[in-house]
């Protein structure tokens, strides 16, 4: 309940409880009930006592604010403040929140994860009767000093080590590519590296979500690494490991297979066409079931879609701030293809433009689509699909394909393109033709 400074003993004391407040912590989060906020440190607020009146004074970017205050309230979280600015005017409603540092909370974040480590190994330990946990710790962080997503555990049982890792953190179907290249990779190095007892199996725990793709990663292994591998199981409580045998490859094949989604014929709408023209080496057009997207590039700029039996189109990068093109917006269209013309070309001399550096992989299958060839001489300019689906359902975190070619003989070609460092491109190329192999013992494909 806020308290109301009517008199002078209440202002004083409310001075010094919101001066002891403001000494407590470097960073505040300063926010009116307008919705507008800023970042301010703890020098850049004053409070202070002057004709009778309790004010509260800011330095911001765009100046010095100043505020009688009427009442306040400290809930253990906020600093509430009922203020009046210009003769009472305005009686704004303003909130100061103490900001956590970063480092406080990549501290918070390593001592939860470690927690969750920790119960990894006791589960790990107590799978393997007599073994006892040499080490307990997180992978490194993607940056310096932040903390790792996966547990690093090594078991020691029987003169020989049990590497064990799993993740952390919430994780869902689409990242065990990430999780599954990171424990190959650190269990080689740490095998390799090690001089004493060998490090002969590698165990993976996953949460529910990632069993099943990481069972269907893991059978495609080569038959020495697969056999060290062992996957469990760990419930949401981390209170038991089920243990889960990987199928055999042959039994990939026999999996059932959800309905293959068909490959809509593509129309090209009079509008479409007309912006085609005005770069077509350097336009595509990717269809939807609602309209059609305009790519410069591999760069969406345009999106073309008929309302009410009228083609109307909308420009802009910014997805959030299209614009519909008539003529009151075509001096900015023309603007817009001019940018992309000088900024999106590799004889650009502005690299750090955003145009430049925006959608690279896009830019590179774009370049792939208008000539195959260029990749592989050995492949097909047409049939060639780009961003191909196997599926219509994302429960198993599956993604479209970049690019499916077709080989002079018939065989298919799976493209995945990377236009920078990727660790987990193996093992989603892999994944992408193991469902499209999938498919093509069906006869989907060819259908």
């Amino acid at each position: 309940m806020l308290q109301l400074l009517t008199t002078r003993t209440s202002r004083e004391t409310a001075r010094q409880h919101i001066t002891a407040l403001l000494r407590q912590h470097a960073e505040w989060l300063f926010v009116s009930n307008n919705g507008q906020s800023q970042a301010l440190r703890r020098s850049e607020i004053d409070v202070a006592c002057a004709h009778n009146r309790l004010m509260l004074s800011c330095w911001t970017e765009k100046g010095t604010f100043s505020w009688r205050i009427l009442g306040w309230q400290w809930d253990g979280e906020t600093l509430l403040l009922k203020a009046s600015r210009r003769l009472g005017a305005e009686q704004p409603l303003l909130e100061l929140v103490p900001r956590v540092s970063a480092t406080a909370i990549a501290s918070t974040i390593r001592a939860a994860r470690q927690i969750r480590c920790e119960r990894l190994a006791e589960l790990a330990r107590d799978w393997q009767p007599k073994s006892t946990i040499e080490r307990c710790g997180l992978s490194p962080g993607t940056r310096p000093g932040h903390p790792g997503r996966y547990a690093r555990i090594l078991l020691r049982w029987r003169g020989e080590r049990i590497a064990v890792t799993g993740p952390v953190i919430t994780s869902n179907p689409s990242s065990v590519d990430a999780f599954l290249s990171s424990a190959l990779l650190w269990f080689t190095r740490t095998r390799d590296r090690a001089r004493t007892s060998f490090i002969e199996q590698l165990w993976l725990i996953v949460p529910g979500e990632l069993a099943k793709p990481a069972c269907y990663r893991i059978t495609l292994l080569r038959e020495s690494l697969r056999n060290v591998i062992k996957l469990f199981v760990v419930d949401d409580d981390l209170n038991a490991l089920t243990s889960l045998t990987c199928p055999e490859r042959h039994e990939l094949w026999t999996k059932k297979l959800a309905r293959f989604p068909p490959v809509p014929a593509a129309t090209t709408s009079e509008q479409t066409r007309a912006i085609l023209a005005e770069a077509p080496e350097a336009i595509d057009v990717v269809h939807s079931r609602h309209g059609e997207t305009l790519r410069y590039f591999g760069l969406p700029f345009a999106r073309v879609r008929s309302l009410l039996g009228v083609e109307r189109v909308w420009f802009g990068i910014d997805r959030s701030c299209r614009r519909l093109l008539d003529e009151s917006s075509w001096r900015e269209w023309q603007d817009l293809l001019c940018d992309l013309r000088e900024h999106r070309a590799s004889t650009t001399r502005d690299h750090r433009h955003a145009f430049f550096r925006m959608a690279a992989e896009a830019w590179l299958e774009s370049l792939l689509r208008r000539d195959i060839t260029r990749l592989d001489p050995g492949l097909i300019i047409a049939p060639l699909h780009a961003q191909f689906r196997t599926a219509q359902s994302g429960k198993l975190g599956i993604r479209p394909i970049d690019l499916l070619a077709l080989r002079q003989d018939g065989r298919l070609v799976v493209i995945e393109l990377k236009a920078s460092e990727d660790r987990e491109h193996v093992l989603q190329g892999a994944d992408y033709w193991r469902r499209v192999e999938a498919h093509r013992r069906r006869g989907h494909i060819a259908k």
